[in-house]
């Protein structure tokens, strides 16, 4: 699933990113995905809870694609 997501910033961070699209509820749960290996930052492994995420860049999770639209100045 595709999911293009929104931010009001240049970046945002990793462990942040999933919690607002959704596919973590809390930070301790984005910390156990992020560290388990399962997060791909633009195709590569990423295993930085607090990667900063820029306009453009595609996480992966799963089936899951964020793609980040920054909104920020």
């Amino acid at each position: 699933m595709k999911i293009q997501q929104k931010i009001n910033s240049n970046f945002i961070k990793l462990d942040q990113l999933l919690k607002l699209a959704g596919l973590a509820q809390t930070g301790g749960q984005a910390k156990i995905i992020i560290s388990d290996e399962d997060v791909y930052l633009n195709g590569e492994i990423c295993k930085v809870r607090g990667k900063k995420i820029y306009n453009k860049d595609v996480v992966s999770y799963k089936d899951y694609y964020i793609e980040v639209i920054a909104d920020g100045e």
